[in-house]
């Protein structure tokens, strides 16, 4: 059977996901097969058209938290390079349907390249999901990419002091303070593809907009793709800053506990 036919909108949000995809590989944020994108799709589609597309299809085991039941999510493949997802979206990433047991799914579109198969970070993608549907059900896109900076203040000390660490990034520019306002989330190193990493994200959504994977990289959601992907342009910005203060031999005067609490009328 071919694939399902896909709403307006749904074609929106993929242009929308190729011009981030497009920024991850500029920025040099998304190094070989590095990084990952997902959107909930499930509001955008008929679920009739989508149980009338699955029947004939081939469905594949996948232990999902069971709050992701009848799911439909874009999601970037295993080894594939997002710079594909520029101009070769149909063959770098797919859209899936989640059975009603969260016991497996079926791709019902794209995935054409050979051999292909969801991210490896399928298990934390699909929770991230179901966290943001019950707490934060605008939250519909999740990038996860590695912005130089960021990673580097992964390994600094600062990392081990979360509170320390936003003040001095929020203190680099008024924006990352008013675009990132609940800050960064000094997520402890968990091996990537498990549900240790997965949780150790949905704690880091409970209370900031971006969650930093210890010696790995960075994770937000956000609206759409977009919105996703500027938190994570904004708080890596105020850690560049920050870090090009350090390299040219000096600390940084930076913005005033009172001019950052001032600024918190626009967050």
């Amino acid at each position: 059977m071919s694939d399902i036919i896909l709403p307006a909108e749904v074609r929106d949000e993929l242009k929308k996901i190729s011009r981030v995809a497009g920024y991850l590989w500029q920025r040099e944020w998304a190094e070989r097969n590095a990084g990952n994108i997902s959107m909930n799709l499930t509001s955008y589609f008929n679920s009739e058209d989508v149980l009338e597309n699955v029947r004939h299809k081939t469905f594949t085991l996948f232990n999902f938290p069971k709050g992701a039941a009848g799911l439909v999510l874009f999601i970037t493949g295993t080894g594939c390079y997002l710079r594909s997802l520029i101009d070769h979206i149909d063959e770098a990433a797919c859209i899936i349907y989640i059975n009603d047991e969260a016991t497996g799914y079926t791709l019902i579109w794209g995935g054409k390249s050979p051999n292909f198969g969801p991210t490896s970070e399928l298990i934390s993608h699909s929770s991230i999901h179901v966290f943001n549907a019950e707490n934060n059900p605008k939250h519909l896109a999740i990038v996860h990419t590695h912005p130089p900076e960021l990673i580097v203040m992964s390994h600094h000390p600062l990392f081990a002091h979360e509170e320390e660490l936003n003040r001095q990034i929020w203190m680099m520019c008024p924006e990352v303070r008013v675009f990132v306002p609940k800050g960064i989330h000094c997520t402890p190193y968990a091996l990537s593809s498990t549900a240790a990493l997965a949780k150790a994200t949905i704690e880091a959504f409970k209370i900031r907009n971006v969650s930093l994977w210890e010696k790995h990289g960075a994770t937000a959601t956000g609206e759409d793709v977009e919105k996703a992907w500027d938190y994570l342009d904004v708080a890596n910005k105020g850690a560049k800053l920050l870090q090009m203060c350090w390299a040219a031999g000096f600390e940084p005067a930076g913005l005033s506990n009172e001019q950052l609490t001032e600024l918190e009328q626009f967050t």
